[in-house]
Parts: structure tokens; sequence; C-alpha cells
């Protein structure tokens, strides 16, 4: 694997900040996942896709993660084959069902704004429940044939990988097979489609969203609207920019310290900013998690008093 630097200092340095937005992202992540469940106000579909989506930031975060932090504190820059291969599929398993989500949770924007009268219809706990499943299934589905079709191939040019973590990009530049290179690239380009076609939907959802708040005659109505709608479209717009930004920039301008910069900024940041993102602008979380952390803390205060 690519290590972040070659003076130890540095290597040191970055293993505390990983080990710093590790954690960062845990305890947000955590408490999200913690407050849907407590609070009953919660129990509604963006409650439930958002508790999925923490699933797939704390999923995603917890595969790259420990093993740089690994490599950084024990100077080294190894990761077994069979290891690779499983943090591949599970890094692509994750990303993928997390982007599936996001599509679900623009479409639960869509219908509470454009056609509220047929919330409840169409957005169930039954038809939440399959549209997570087929997200979830989804991904792991593209992850299981990128990483049976990546690790079927030859692997002949050497084991040094320019990433901080298993990739399909990076592994498959190990390759000598020429048909299964072609193989892999048709799977993608497959896959793009249906991401593409998502992305179309995000999209063609937020024309339709813009044009009804416009349409609404109170200024509290709109900015009521548009405060359930920006956590989302950010969270959309992080990763798509990011994730365009790193695999569609020009090659010349492709250097190891950008590709490892950008890496780090699609791959950690994201599942540590999504909480924060989500938590800001979400008045009903945010009272859930003043509710929860003050009922945490009376309780340990009435153990105390009760222990002494």
């Amino acid at each position: 694997l690519l290590a972040f630097a070659d003076r130890r200092e540095l290597q040191l340095l970055h293993f505390w900040l990983f080990l710093a937005i590790s954690l960062a992202a845990l305890l947000a992540n955590g408490l999200i996942l913690s407050a849907v469940a407590w609070d009953h106000h919660l129990h509604t579909p963006m409650g439930f896709f958002l508790l999925n989506l923490s699933l797939t930031d704390l999923g995603s975060i917890c595969t790259t993660v420990p093993k740089a932090m690994h490599n950084s504190l024990w100077d080294t820059t190894t990761i077994s084959y069979t290891g690779c291969a499983a943090q591949l599929f599970f890094f692509a398993a994750f990303i993928s069902a997390e982007y599936f989500l996001l599509t679900t949770m623009c479409y639960d924007r869509y219908v509470a704004i454009c056609k509220p009268l047929h919330y409840g219809t169409l957005l169930g706990s039954r038809a939440c429940a399959h549209m997570a499943a087929a997200a979830w299934a989804t991904g792991f589905l593209i992850a299981l044939l990128h990483t049976v079709n990546t690790f079927s191939l030859p692997l002949c040019q050497g084991n040094a990988l320019g990433q901080f973590f298993c990739e399909i990009p990076h592994v498959l530049k190990l390759s000598c097979s020429h048909s299964g290179y072609l193989r892999e690239i048709g799977l993608i380009v497959v896959i793009a489609s249906l991401s593409f076609g998502c992305f179309i939907f995000i999209v063609f959802s937020y024309v339709q969203i813009f044009r009804a708040v416009l349409r609404i005659p109170s200024q509290q109505g709109r900015h009521k609207a548009f405060s359930t709608c920006l956590p989302h479209l950010t969270v959309v717009s992080l990763f798509v920019s990011t994730v365009m930004f790193a695999y569609l920039k020009p090659p010349s301008t492709s250097s190891p310290s950008l590709d490892l910069a950008l890496s780090v900024l699609y791959s950690v940041v994201p599942p540590a900013l999504n909480p924060f993102i989500y938590s800001l602008r979400n008045q009903e979380l945010k009272a859930a998690l003043r509710k929860m952390m003050t009922g945490c803390f009376s309780g340990a205060i009435k153990c105390l008093v009760s222990g002494v």
C-alpha cells in the first residue's frame, strides 16, 4: 500500500489525524443511530434512511482507516492478498449502498414536498424497508461482482498499489490479462450507467422540489422546506463531486500526492462530516440528541448519588 510519508514524524502525525477523524465519525454516527432508535419522533422514513446512511458511513470508514492507521503506527505498508480482497469488497459495498440510499432519500424528500398527501401511502414502513433492502442488496451485489472479477485476474505487474487502501482501479493496474481487464471495464460501464441514472433522478427530483418550494406562499414555509432538503443535497453534492473529480480528472493533473489527498477526501472525510451536516440542519434530530444526552447525564448523576 502507498505510505502517507517517508518521515517517521509525519507517519505518526497521519496516525493521530486518522485516529481523530475515525473517533469523530464513530461518535457522531453512533449518536445518530442511538437517537433514531431511542426517540419515537424520529421513527419516520427519513429517520430510517438516516439510520441506514450512518451504518454505511461507519462501515466504509472502518474498512479503510484501521489498516492505514496500523501501517502508519508500525511503519509498514503491507496488506495480505485476502485482506486486500476483503477491503475492496466491503468498501465497494458500503460506498455503493450509500449512493443508492442517498437516491432513495431524495425520493423521500420529493414525495414529502411535491406529493405530501400521498406520503403515507408511497412511503409506508414496508415500502421503506424494501427500498433500503434493495439499496443494500444492490451495493453488495456490485461489490461481489467487482471483487470476484478483479481477483480472478492474474496480477503480474508487481505488488505495489498507488493507494493507501485496496481499490479496484489500482488493483487492475497490476493485471496482465487483457480479456479480464476488458470484462471489468464492461462491468464498470454497466454500473456507471446505473449510477448515472440515479444521478439524473436526483437532479430531476430536486428541480421539481425547488419548483414546488418556490410556489409556497409563506416565507416560513419555504424556509422549513429548504431546511429539510439542504442537508441531503449537501451530502449528495459532497459525495458525488469528490468521487467524480477523483475518477474523472484528466491524467495530466494526476500525481501521487493529489491522488492520495482526493482518496482521503472521498473515503474518510464524508463519513465524519455527514452526521454533522444532518444534525446541524435537522431540528428534530438536534432535539432528540439533546434529550438523549440530558437523559443519559441525569441517569449517570442518579447512579452516582445512589452509589454514594
